[in-house]
Parts: C-alpha cells; sequence; structure tokens
C-alpha cells in the first residue's frame, strides 16, 4: 500500500532521486584538455620559433589556454624570451626557467627536449592550435555555466538582470583577445602611435563620418565605445538628423548600423529614408499626389538603399537590457558598427519597479547604453527629448554618461512656414575635442538634413 502526501508516495520520491542523478552533471571528471595537442603546439614552436610562436600570440589570449601548468609555463617562458629578444631553444629555455626555480616544475630537462620530438615538423601547427583553442572554449563554458548556476540559487533581484549578465558572460566565451590591462610603456607607446597616425592622415578624421562636414570636422568623426546623445525640442527634427547619418553610414560608406526605432515603426522609417534620399515629398505620396519625375527618382534610391547595410527592430515597450540582448544578437550575426536609439524615454530599467524616481531610472538607462558602446566598441547615437526649459528631459545624469552632447534647434531668423529651416547644431559637450554650433539646413518636406552650405533654392527646386 503506498502513501500519498505532498511529497507523492515512496516509490515516485524514490524515482525522482534516480533520476537527479541520473540527470546530474558528473563534476568530479578532468575538465577538458589535450595534451598531446598542447605538447605539439610547444614542439612546433622549438622547431621553427619566429613564425609558429608569432601565430600563437596571435591567437592565444594568453598562457591559460593551456590546461598543463608545466605547459603554461612554459609557453609563458618563451613569449618572454621572444619579447626579449633572445634566441628561442632548448637551451635557452632550460636556463631561463633554472634562473627562475621553476626547471623541476616543469619536468626538467628531459621534458623539455622531448617535445620536439612529439611533431615530425610544425607543419600542423594551426591543426594544433585549433584543438587547444577548442578544449579551451569548452573549460570557459563549463566556468560560466557553473558560476550562473551558483548565482541562480543565491540570486534575490530582477532576473532579467541576471539573464543580461549571462547572455554577456556566454559570448565572451568565444572571445581571445588580449587583456585590456596595460602598463605604463604600452600606453605610452600606444599614444605614440596614435599620434604618428593622427599627423600621416594630414587632417582626414579618423572617426566614422556622419555626412556633415563641419560636424566631422569638429569631432573628427564618430568613435567606437563613444555615446552620442542627439536632444532637441519635440518637432527639430532629432529623429530625422539621426536617420540621415544611419543612411551615410549604411548607404554611402557600407558599414552595418542596427536602429531600435520605439516610437516609429520600421515601415515608416523606411518611407521617410527612401523619400528623403529620393527627395520626394513623402506627405503628397501620402495625399496620392506624386508627380511623374519621382518614380525614377524613387527607383534609383530604392536600388542604392538596398545595397546597404541597415537593419531595424521596432519593437516598443523594452527595456534596456532586453535592447542590449537584442544588440548583442545582431552583433554576432551583422557585425553592427553603429547604433541609433530613437528615444532614451522610451526605454524602461528595472529599477523602475523597485520604486527609483524617474531620475534614477534614466540615470542606469544612460549607464546602460554606455557600457553598450564599450562592449560592443562602437559608437550609439541616443535620441533624448528636451523639456520646456531646455534641458534633458527627466534625465539631466545623461549628460554625464554622454561623450558628446548634441542639441538641435532653430536659428532666430527660422520662418517655420517655410519650406527650408535654418537649424543650428550645438556641441553642448565633447569629451575629446571642442565645442561649438554647426550651422544646418532642414528641407521639411524632404524630412532631410543638408550642410547649410549645400543646399540653395535651385537645389530644393529640382
Amino acid at each position: 500500500m503506498t502513501t500519498n502526501g505532498s511529497n507523492g508516495s515512496p516509490d515516485l520520491r524514490a524515482s525522482r532521486r534516480a533520476k537527479a542523478r541520473y540527470d546530474a552533471p558528473k563534476l568530479d571528471r578532468l575538465p577538458p584538455h589535450s595534451p598531446e595537442a598542447e605538447q605539439g603546439v610547444l614542439g612546433c614552436i622549438f622547431l621553427s620559433p619566429n613564425d609558429c610562436l608569432a601565430e600563437c600570440a596571435s591567437r592565444f589570449k594568453d598562457e591559460t589556454v593551456f590546461y598543463d601548468l608545466r605547459h603554461q609555463t612554459i609557453y609563458q617562458t618563451l613569449i618572454e624570451l621572444a619579447e626579449a629578444d633572445i634566441g628561442i631553444d632548448i637551451i635557452m629555455v632550460q636556463q631561463h626557467l633554472k634562473e627562475r626555480q621553476m626547471l623541476e616544475q616543469v619536468g626538467g630537462v628531459v621534458y623539455l627536449a622531448s617535445l620536439p620530438d612529439m611533431v615530425p615538423s610544425a607543419a600542423n601547427l594551426l591543426y594544433y592550435v585549433e584543438i587547444v583553442l577548442e578544449k579551451d572554449m569548452l573549460r570557459r563554458m563549463i566556468h560560466t555555466c557553473t558560476d550562473i548556476v551558483g548565482r541562480v540559487y543565491e540570486h534575490e533581484g530582477e532576473a532579467e538582470q541576471l539573464v543580461d549578465e549571462f547572455e554577456r558572460e556566454a559570448l565572451t566565451i568565444r572571445s581571445n583577445t588580449t587583456s585590456t590591462i596595460m602598463d605604463a610603456p604600452k600606453l605610452v607607446r600606444n599614444a605614440i602611435d596614435s599620434i604618428e597616425k593622427m599627423h600621416a592622415r594630414g587632417g582626414v578624421i579618423s572617426g566614422m563620418e556622419t555626412g556633415f562636414l563641419d560636424l566631422d570636422k569638429l569631432t573628427d568623426g564618430m568613435h567606437g565605445g563613444e555615446m552620442i546623445v542627439v536632444s532637441g525640442f519635440t518637432s527639430t527634427g532629432k529623429t530625422s538628423l539621426a536617420m540621415n547619418i544611419a543612411e551615410h553610414v549604411a548607404v554611402d560608406l557600407r558599414k552595418p548600423v542596427g536602429v531600435f526605432s520605439l516610437e516609429m515603426s520600421a515601415d515608416q522609417l523606411g518611407q521617410r529614408m527612401l523619400c528623403s534620399r529620393a527627395r520626394v515629398n513623402l506627405r503628397n505620396i501620402r495625399e496620392g499626389y506624386m508627380a511623374e519625375r519621382d518614380f525614377p527618382k524613387l527607383t534609383g534610391s530604392a536600388g542604392k538603399i538596398n545595397m546597404g547595410t541597415l537593419w531595424v527592430c521596432d519593437d516598443t515597450e523594452q527595456t534596456v537590457g532586453q535592447l542590449r540582448a537584442k544588440a548583442r544578437r545582431m552583433r554576432q550575426q551583422f557585425n553592427i558598427e553603429l547604433w541609433i536609439v530613437d528615444y532614451l524615454q522610451l526605454l524602461t530599467h528595472p529599477s523602475a519597479r523597485r520604486g527609483d524616481t524617474q531620475e534614477q531610472e534614466m540615470d542606469a538607462i544612460g549607464k546602460a547604453l554606455k557600457f553598450m558602446a564599450r562592449e560592443f566598441n562602437a559608437p550609439v547615437i541616443v535620441i533624448s527629448q528636451l523639456n520646456d526649459e531646455g534641458k534633458l528631459s527627466r534625465c539631466r545624469a545623461i549628460g554625464h554618461h554622454a561623450d558628446v552632447l548634441l542639441k538641435l534647434r532653430f536659428e532666430e531668423k527660422a520662418d517655420r512656414s517655410e519650406p527650408i529651416w535654418p537649424m543650428v547644431l550645438g556641441i553642448e559637450k565633447q569629451r575629446n575635442g571642442p565645442t561649438g554650433d554647426v550651422r544646418l539646413t532642414f528641407i521639411r518636406d524632404f524630412t532631410r538634413f543638408e550642410s547649410a552650405a549645400k543646399v540653395s533654392d535651385e537645389d530644393y527646386k529640382s
């Protein structure tokens, strides 16, 4: 006779325990590794130090890609000898280790001398390297998953935040880049290299072009890791300006652009971009009036935009964590080099559910978008509303996180009843450059910005 209870019958509980034992990961096993492949890599380096060590240094993050601690020590020694411009052979490696009292730890001279004999030649180096990298990736996967399981059991905050952390860490498993920690000599070398490159460019901007020459001259273009805030009152053309930049980068420069449109649908953005580039009045089209001369303009512009590299996500009511998660997938799939977020005040953050003020919520969103720019090493253009006092609406802290803060406004002489509006794009803040004003012209019927000197009445009439 079975006993019923909240936990079920004894037989059922025993079945569950047996299944749990069957499903539980076996963590008492050695992590994935290949001693033979690690020995093969080191053996190839001893046979052909110059070529093989250079290849390994470009593929391996550091010595930790090796599982065997002996191999880690030997590889690090080889790197140190190469950096000191000392010839690499068994004797030099032996002496280097002996001076540091580490020779016996790696197996002594006998083990070192055996490594070159492990491989017939250095021709198979890349094959061994791939095996070592694959095993290293599997070990890091185990570490990441084990760590996240522990955090899941202990986590008491927002589940979405934990999912965001896991997704970010899971994607870094593929990364084999070197550490970002730099000592003073490397900082100086990088600075000198950058200065020499600036001098060699002879005035050519180092960043990504926006399509507006005067703006690019003042900012040196858009750079990876920068958060660029484009602010303005309602109906001053903030979205149009951002999309004009996106169009230039995606169509003219052929660089992948990702757009998060929380206000307008992808179809609306597509219509505006097509008519803007073709210089056709979208309002007339919506009202059913389109001249015959507009058809070839639209067709020609459609062909150019089709060749561009632009992706639009128009999901509304999303948190900044969800946005960053989608951005990571887009980055992996399309290698996005510029991001547009339209617009800031429509994003939410889990902190809002904890009772934080709007100012605190926007501060958290600003930090998250800045981290996104740093994580992808790509510029992120964020559109933000201004309140009636001309300040960033509900998010004064966003100005602190921004690398470049732009404010779009009408010139005093602007007559908004006219089809062409003189505009000013003020650079209110720039971490690495000057502030100042850039003169632009907004062609209302085409929802298109041009450099002020570029547009004339004749251009408009044509």
